[in-house]
């Protein structure tokens, strides 16, 4: 209503019904763009998992380390990660390895920091309990320690999973031949801002479903774990 009365230009703001048919147009372009964000998202964010958990089980075992590189964790997110971009395209080409390492980076920090400090509250006298029981230090953690981390694990990861997007498209934005970034880029320069709202949405889709993928993946571990602990018959 507000587009039509006051008769705002297409080119400034698109009224919903234009987006909507945008969408329908540009299904097919659209369609396969969203696959390839997607993919690059999905990669980043599989990396980022792995190397957010290992690095947080390494710094809650040895806190020498946890002292020594949380800190630097902090700093690095001070940094914009778009200024990093121009220097991944000129060290990583201008294939999908940059946006791969954007997301990464997006990614990591999120599920790092949740997940370690869940480990750092793993109750002690539980702990204790499990090592006067003979348990070594890597028995704890699969039977205490990680099965209680888990929760922040997700809570970090469902952040992620929304920022990865992001990245990807920040990634497009800078140096690409596909991609919702780069399609919103082409469009945007022939002041085809329907299109770009069109984009926008299937942004706003490929967050969500991460998101709600992330929350299955949640439920799934926490069945499988409460399935394994049954006692057998």
């Amino acid at each position: 209503m507000a587009v039509t009365l006051l008769q705002t230009p297409s080119f400034i703001l698109p009224s919903p019904v234009s987006v909507a048919q945008a969408l329908a147009a540009e299904a097919g372009g659209l369609l396969v763009n969203s696959w390839v964000t997607l993919y690059e998202s999905l990669i980043g964010l599989g990396i980022a998992c792995m190397l957010a958990f290992g690095t947080a089980l390494v710094m809650d075992r040895w806190q020498l380390l946890y002292q020594s590189f949380y800190p630097l964790l902090v700093i690095s997110q001070t940094l914009p990660v778009m200024v990093l971009g121009p220097l991944l395209s000129l060290w990583f080409g201008f294939g999908m390895a940059p946006k791969i390492i954007l997301v990464i980076l997006m990614s990591y920090f999120p599920i790092i920091v949740a997940f370690s400090e869940a480990l750092g509250k793993v109750s002690t006298d539980q702990i204790r309990f499990l090592q006067t029981m003979g348990a070594k230090n890597w028995q704890v953690y699969r039977i205490l320690k990680i099965p209680q981390g888990m929760q922040g694990f997700f809570a970090g990861l469902r952040i992620a999973a929304t920022y990865c997007v992001s990245g990807a498209i920040i990634g497009e934005w800078l140096s690409a031949e596909a991609g919702l970034g780069y399609y919103m880029i082409r469009v945007k320069n022939g002041y085809q801002i329907d299109k770009v709202f069109a984009a926008i949405f299937c942004v706003i889709i490929l967050s969500l479903a991460l998101n709600l993928g992330t929350w299955a993946l949640q439920k799934g571990y926490y069945r499988l774990l409460i399935q394994g602990r049954k006692p057998t018959s």
